[in-house]
């Protein structure tokens, strides 16, 4: 245990769990946004289902495995002849994916941290190999995520809400129309989001189900999530008179308990894939200093998945309240009904691409579909201003990111 105590092992551990923070604040944030920006729960909620359901997904399904370099874009073994040399750009990287997402995070920036630890990841490349050192096919793939993620989830999230606006919302009986519609939804979301879990949330399970199989786990979710709503939707439309308003306000109610079950979903599928995001290259320094040399695969200690999981659950708490405020009110006006449309499209996208083998961003994908169903409502139903500065951060994330590195690595460098 005496590499634990060694100055590298130490500062990476602090950093690695300074970046799940800035994670937590960020990407989790931006996923809690629709449902705390519609009020279907307070951020204190917000932060209680993130902080059960992130820490298990962390900690229960979290990789104990991981790559040395995230996502292939270097090949590792090419530094086996000097492990120090990976030792500091791994540390550039996480420290330099930190900065820059707690910069994005300070000004309500939703970003995607995936890209911020990629865009590392190509600066330490650069300086350390050069050019020819980095797989250019992996970075074209995820630069045209920039625009299938958003422009996905822009589409789905716009046809959820037109189908909701005129199937319940404008309807002649909208309580029956309620019954009725949203036990179709919710099974929908059941089915999605069980697929998701087994095809990408559940991966480092090893279950490999076929579609066949997936879909009879999703079809029996569904139902179950199903019965619950239309139970729920019976119980709050039982028969008396109402005001117009009033049966609206039963309506978003409703959908504010479908938005609660698709938070829970979301914060589980994050914890289990996103925390090696922060503790990968952490992973990656502890088995350098222990075993002096580089592996293609690294193992992750439980007590590493645990440090990633909280603190992620501790930048929510403290520190995502600015990005939360961006998704949920800065982009659109939002409502059960509306965010819940927003993270059925999400959902559905992250599903669809991961099946069609499609380069996607979870966070682009959600601000697309919360702008899609913006634009349900009209053009002026959204801020174009803040539309155009998420972009600008979207596209500052790899060049800004892999600056940082090397500045941060010719500093080590020339201090060790």
């Amino acid at each position: 245990m005496e590499y634990l105590l060694n100055p590298w092992g130490i500062a990476a551990i602090i950093v690695g769990f300074y970046v799940a923070f800035t994670i937590g604040a960020n990407d989790v944030a931006n996923a809690m946004g629709t449902s705390v920006g519609s009020r279907a729960i307070t951020i204190a909620q917000a932060v209680l289902i993130a902080a059960t359901f992130e820490f298990l997904g962390s900690v229960l399904v979290g990789s104990h495995v991981t790559n040395t370099i995230r996502k292939g874009i270097i090949d590792p073994m090419a530094y086996a002849g000097d492990p120090k040399l990976l030792l500091y750009g791994m540390f550039s990287a996480l420290l330099a994916t930190g900065i820059w997402i707690h910069l994005s995070t300070t000004y309500g920036m939703p970003i995607s941290t995936t890209h911020s630890i990629v865009g590392a990841v190509i600066g330490f490349g650069i300086i350390s190999r050069g050019l020819y050192s980095i797989s250019w096919g992996k970075v074209v793939e995820i630069v045209l995520s920039w625009v299938t993620s958003p422009v996905l989830g822009g589409l789905i999230g716009y046809f959820i809400y037109k189908f909701i606006s005129r199937m319940i919302l404008n309807a002649s009986d909208t309580l029956n129309a309620l019954r009725k519609y949203s036990p179709f939804l919710v099974f929908l979301l059941g089915y999605i989001i069980t697929l998701s879990f087994l095809f990408k949330g559940l991966k480092n399970l090893h279950l490999n189900l076929d579609f066949i199989h997936a879909s009879m786990w999703g079809i029996g979710v569904g139902i179950v999530a199903a019965l619950f709503i239309f139970f729920i939707s019976k119980k709050f439309t039982k028969s008396g008179a109402r005001s117009d308003r009033e049966e609206l306000m039963l309506v978003e109610k409703v959908f504010g308990v479908m938005q609660i079950i698709s938070a829970c979903s979301m914060a589980f599928s994050h914890g289990a894939n996103d925390v090696a995001n922060a503790i990968g290259p952490v992973a990656a320094i502890i088995n350098i200093l222990k075993e002096g040399q580089i592996k293609a695969n690294v193992p992750v200690p439980v007590w590493l998945l645990a440090l990633g999981g909280g603190g992620i659950v501790a930048g929510l708490g403290l520190y995502g309240y600015k990005v939360i405020k961006t998704i949920g009110e800065k982009i659109t006006e939002l409502t059960p009904t509306r965010g819940f449309s927003a993270e059925f499209a999400a959902a559905t996208t992250v599903l669809l691409a991961s099946k069609m083998g499609l380069p996607i961003s979870t966070t682009h994908t959600l601000v697309g579909s919360v702008v899609g169903v913006g634009l349900a409502r009209g053009l002026r139903a959204l801020n174009l201003r803040m539309m155009r500065d998420i972009i600008i951060s979207w596209l500052l994330t790899l060049p800004l990111a892999a600056g940082l590195t090397i500045i941060i690595y010719e500093i080590l460098k020339a201090i060790f």
